[in-house]
């Protein structure tokens, strides 16, 4: 049981990081959209309505995986250290410092 570690969890995901993704399916969502004013504008709207809900069909599958790889890519796991207690003066310096930091 003494070898086991313990690990500190990390996301490091901002939002810049799927900044790109958002925007690129924002744009061929647009466009569905507009391919599907046209249709209607031609009198068939049931087109218009398919071809809506096929560009969401499968554009989602691939939206979602990009960003749950984005998000895997951006977790990290290190081991935590486990130090022993610390001793008195080492915990005087740590408040003194967290002091002048404040």
């Amino acid at each position: 049981m003494d070898k086991l570690q313990r690990y500190r969890f990390k996301c490091t995901l901002t939002f810049g990081d799927i900044y790109g993704q958002v925007l690129a399916w924002l744009v061929v969502l647009l466009i569905s959209l507009a391919a599907a004013m046209g249709l209607m504008g031609a009198r068939q709207p049931l087109y218009a309505l398919v071809s809506v809900g096929l560009v969401l069909v499968l554009s989602l599958p691939f939206l979602l995986f990009a960003f749950v790889t984005t998000l895997v890519n951006h977790i990290e796991f290190t081991a935590a250290d486990l130090q022993p207690e610390a001793t008195p003066s080492s915990n005087a310096a740590v408040g003194q410092q967290s002091a002048q930091a404040v």
